[in-house]
């Protein structure tokens, strides 16, 4: 699994003109699932994105987590995380899982972040949605979990 982690002030998400979740102080993610990736990948990627220190303390400095500033999360699937762009102009998706696959494992990781006492807003799987976001900082960040 991939994650893209954006420090965000606020974020929204809109499907066909409705929004449909929206956060204030905390992380959008924009998260990518492949073929052999498991439940394992999910809480490796959950355990390290609610506690990574990303959200500036008193002093300015990012010591701060997710948990620490009690912030939410906005998480949004991103099959094409798994864009390969090494041949042609056109990328290609076959490192991304299908869609059943996908969405299985995308709502267990949204689950786990829940557990964590995190609120979630999700956008629809597989819907062509409309993103908006401040990034603060700018702070971006990608996990994978396959370099753990």
């Amino acid at each position: 699994m991939k994650v893209v982690i954006q420090r965000a002030k606020n974020a929204s998400v809109t499907v066909n003109n409705k929004k449909i979740g929206s956060i204030e102080k905390g992380l959008v993610l924009l998260v990518g699932v492949t073929h052999d990736d498991t439940i394992e990948d999910a809480k490796y990627l959950v355990n390290k994105l609610v506690h990574l220190r990303i959200f500036e303390d008193d002093n300015e400095k990012m010591n701060l987590s997710l948990k620490d500033v009690g912030g939410s999360v906005l998480s949004i699937s991103q099959f094409t995380l798994y864009g390969d762009t090494k041949k042609g102009r056109r990328p290609s998706f076959v490192k991304a899982a299908k869609p059943d696959q996908a969405n299985e494992l995308y709502e267990q990781f949204n689950k786990l972040i829940e557990e964590e006492e995190v609120p979630v807003e999700t956008g629809e799987f597989g819907a062509m949605m409309d993103i908006q976001l401040t990034n603060e900082g700018p702070v971006t960040i990608i996990i994978d979990s396959k370099d753990k």
